[in-house]
């Protein structure tokens, strides 16, 4: 069998933890899938009605989460680390059963996951994967905010900056092939935001359930954290796994070239809408083993993050 053909999870996989925004405990289970079925959120405290597809179009809210939202209003927020775990480690198929409105966030980053699904293991199907091919330069401007994604021969490329007036955060770029490089860095990197914007983010009804114990809280010159941060660019990294998680709202693994300044949730959202507003962004091909290398395939993920 190829890397090249459809996974699922081969054991059933449990999260439970509380949402950051929601400060609501939450399970999650994650069940194997059957080729072709895609992920599919389950709310199993509803009786009806209650699939969710992550899907860009269904995306309802990008404020400092992604929410997914069905036709009859049933939601499920902040997916975003658990979609880009999914995406790093090939997942094609998976049903995910959650029992609240809000995934956990656990540590803040999605480290937790990738260790969990790797020791279940994988099942690889006979089924080719599809993969999304951009075909021409796409970008989207809002103020000085800027997100592109251009044709790439056989990789998916990120390269992402912030710029922030806090001087421990500053000025942070850092770029991955992400089918081919480490993405350990990525993972492990938590969600961040800065001491004096929390009284405001508590006003507009979130991180009900933030905590130095699943974010980074910087204040001045100071990380409030105790034991610092994870990596060297882990405000930047932590980005790069929230642009992955988005961009997997496509459907499918993307190749293409994603540059991207000061953005987040609703850049990426926006972008995807603009790809596909217009069949000739873009192309949806059948992928065979012969077709690409097998780094399409993140090999390095395949064992446990430390």
């Amino acid at each position: 069998m190829s890397y090249l053909t459809q996974k699922t999870i081969k054991e059933i996989v449990k999260f439970s933890g509380i949402g950051l925004h929601s400060g609501l405990k939450a399970n999650v289970t994650i069940k194997p899938a059957y080729p072709n079925e895609g992920i599919v959120f389950k709310r199993i405290d509803l009786n009806n009605k209650n699939l969710v597809y992550p899907n860009f179009l269904n995306v309802t809210n990008t404020s400092l989460n992604t929410t997914i939202e069905n036709e009859y209003g049933v939601k499920v927020s902040t997916i975003e680390h658990l979609m880009g775990a999914l995406f790093g480690l090939g997942i094609d198929n998976a049903i995910i059963e959650i029992d609240n409105e809000e995934v956990p966030i656990l540590d803040g980053s999605a480290k937790e996951f990738i260790q969990k699904i790797i020791v279940s293991g994988f099942e690889i199907s006979e089924t080719p994967i599809k993969i999304i091919k951009i075909n021409k330069k796409i970008e989207f401007v809002d103020n000085e905010r800027i997100i592109s994604i251009s044709p790439s021969k056989l990789s998916l490329n990120i390269d992402f900056a912030l710029k922030f007036e806090n001087q421990v955060i500053g000025n942070q770029r850092n770029k991955f092939k992400i089918y081919e490089d480490d993405l350990t860095d990525v993972y492990n990197s938590r969600t961040f935001c800065l001491f004096e914007d929390i009284e405001l983010i508590k006003k507009n009804g979130l991180a009900k359930g933030g905590s130095l114990d699943n974010a980074i809280v910087v204040k001045g010159k100071e990380i409030l954290n105790k034991e610092g941060l994870r990596n060297e660019k882990e405000f930047v990294n932590h980005k790069i796994l929230d642009c992955i998680g988005d961009l997997y709202t496509s459907g499918f693994r993307i190749i293409g070239d994603v540059k991207c300044s000061q953005g987040g949730h609703f850049l990426t959202n926006q972008l995807l809408r603009k790809v596909f507003n217009d069949t000739n962004n873009f192309s949806i091909i059948e992928i065979r083993e012969k077709n690409l290398p097998h780094t399409l395939i993140n090999k390095n993920l395949l064992r446990s993050i430390a």
